[in-house]
């Protein structure tokens, strides 16, 4: 669902873009550079076995790299009195529940 999310965010936003994700997955894939590897190589493993949501990671990866936006990612500790991070957790889960 995160994924999802900073896709369509993305796709309706332009220029200097932060993404601040309590995800560690999507902040290093990123800041370490994973998604240069699974381009690269093709393999599309991790650590774990092979990257789940390949279709959600490639679109994303267009988004990122389509030259309408410079988008950093921060890691933000969830659950750690961040409004913003409070925010978007209540409105998953009632984006959850209607989808229900």
């Amino acid at each position: 669902m995160e994924l999802t999310a900073i896709c369509e965010a993305l796709e309706t936003l332009t220029g200097a873009i932060e993404v601040r994700t309590d995800s560690t997955y999507v902040e290093k894939c990123f800041n370490q550079n994973w998604h240069e590897r699974w381009l690269r190589d093709g393999s599309w493993k991790g650590s774990n076995g092979p990257v789940k949501n390949r279709d959600l990671w490639e679109r994303l990866f267009g988004l990122v790299g389509d030259g309408r936006r410079d988008v950093t990612f921060v890691w933000i500790r969830g659950h750690a009195g961040d409004p913003n991070n409070h925010r978007v957790d209540r409105l998953a889960r009632a984006a959850a529940l209607s989808a229900i």
